[in-house]
């Protein structure tokens, strides 16, 4: 004979997010109303901020001729990748926003795939463009020679097979058995080697960026005092190498501001960890990642704010003049 459910069993039944797996669905922690709105409004406007952005730093970049330079294209990759977190990683935090994962184990890893790939791009891509400027500042007159485009098109290359195959090793495990770290079904959880991506994913990577920006800024600063001195003194010299050099100096300000941003977006979660305290509130465990991919929305503003070639070229494609024939020839600089 079976007995009726009381109010109390009712209650904790229609907090699973699978009522009908009683003894293996994760409960659902059901937020205020006004608590998922604002969520979802504030994740959707920088989710469609974020693609518009970077799709108009690629569509400037790829169009306009003389911003084909080998500096532009790793700023170029790095839009590239902040157009794939806009389009694709920040939406999907909408449901790791839910309270139930409800796409499934397969779906699941395959979703950390696109964040694995997309940050470790944006992480290579950063230390290149740390290279390009540690050379383009200390050693100018071999940059021309050094840095080719074909050169950058093989590192970008490289950047995004390494990015690649970096997410299947750490991802491989999960993909034999998606679902086997889960705790319950409706949850989305992942495991990766902690230490190995300390390593290869901060350590390595980081303290490169820091000692290579380090050196660029040391540098940079001789080179600017020497400028200033000798152009009081010697003006007609004042031409294509000081031209040159201010170029390089201001581009390396630029980049360099863009590199302490990621910095201060993408370090965090790893001093979280180095520090061992655990985030058990899931709510802020996930505003503290989801931090890491802002950044991919305020690098377009920083070349809006930096880049005069990126206003004008913004206000081309606005007004849809990049339709015009011979509109890629047209002087940006």
């Amino acid at each position: 004979m079976s007995t009726p459910l009381s109010p109390l069993m009712e209650t904790e039944e229609a907090e699973l997010c699978f009522p009908e797996l009683v003894n293996i669905s994760c409960k659902k922690h059901v937020r205020p109303h006004s608590d998922a709105l604002l969520t979802y409004t504030v994740l959707s406007s920088i989710s469609l901020l974020t693609v518009f952005l970077n799709l108009l730093v690629i569509i400037s970049i790829s169009h306009f001729r003389q911003l084909h330079t080998p500096t532009n294209l790793l700023v170029l990759s790095l839009a590239v990748s902040d157009f794939l977190v806009g389009l694709l990683v920040m939406p999907f935090q909408i449901f790791l926003a839910e309270p139930c994962w409800l796409l499934g184990d397969l779906v699941c890893v395959l979703y950390y795939f696109i964040p694995f790939i997309t940050m470790c791009a944006s992480v290579v891509n950063m230390v290149l463009i740390s290279v390009d400027r540690y050379v383009a500042i200390c050693d100018p007159l071999h940059y021309p020679i050094k840095v080719t485009h074909k050169r950058i098109q093989i590192s970008v290359l490289l950047c995004w097979i390494y990015s690649v195959f970096y997410s299947i090793l750490f991802l491989y495990d999960n993909l034999k058995q998606p679902g086997r770290y889960n705790s319950c079904y409706g949850e989305c959880v992942v495991f990766t080697n902690i230490v190995m991506d300390l390593v290869l994913g901060f350590i390595i990577p980081i303290f490169s960026i820091i000692i290579l920006y380090m050196r660029v800024f040391v540098v940079a600063v001789s080179q600017a005092r020497s400028m200033r001195s000798h152009i009081a003194a010697v003006k007609l010299q004042r031409s294509v190498t000081v031209t040159v050099k201010k170029s390089e100096l201001k581009a390396a300000r630029t980049l360099g501001v863009v590199v302490a941003v990621f910095l201060m977006c993408y370090c965090p979660p790893y001093f979280i960890s180095f520090s061992g305290y655990n985030i058990m509130d899931s709510t802020t465990n996930f505003f503290i990642f989801f931090i890491v991919y802002f950044n991919s929305c305020l690098n377009p503003l920083i070349y809006a704010f930096f880049y005069p070639w990126f206003r004008k070229s913004v206000k081309l494609i606005v007004m849809f003049k990049i339709l015009h024939r011979y509109s890629s020839q047209t002087n940006i600089l």
